[in-house]
């Protein structure tokens, strides 16, 4: 991945922490969730489901990590500034094929281009509820 920004100018960098945190370590479901902007309630419904949480930085090297489920959360920025992040998931993938892993917005954008898809930025960004839609097979 080419470093066309500086470090300090890519966003998930700025809001990620920089610590690892556990919350609910007795929870049944090891979850390890990598922190590109993570908002608070996420980390609350995760414990609230009965999870074990393991908040990590964006950069974290999680490849020899033990958990049951990988979330890569939102965040801002452009998905290609996460390079790092993309090439660690590209060969958790190739290595294990079981592990369930999740994404939301920022996330979803990373797992899809560590899975060999594009990602283009929108006009207006995708906030699902303003994206019209066609409902193929269906009659108005």
């Amino acid at each position: 991945w080419k470093n066309i920004r500086k470090m300090e100018d890519r966003l998930a960098h700025l809001v990620s922490r920089k610590d690892v945190k556990e919350y609910n370590i007795g929870g049944e479901i090891k979850v390890l969730a990598i922190d590109c902007g993570i908002k608070n309630n996420q980390i609350r419904k995760l414990v609230g489901a009965g999870c074990h949480v393991k908040v990590v930085p964006w950069d974290y090297d999680f490849l020899d990590e033990s958990f049951d489920r990988l979330f890569i959360s939102n965040g801002p920025g452009d998905p290609l500034d996460c390079g790092i992040l993309i090439d660690r998931l590209k060969l958790f993938m190739e290595k294990d094929m079981t592990t369930p892993i999740f994404g939301i917005c920022l996330g979803h954008q990373i797992l899809a281009l560590a899975a060999g898809c594009k990602t283009y930025k929108m006009k207006y960004g995708n906030r699902g509820h303003n994206i019209p839609s066609y409902l193929v097979g269906t009659k108005r």
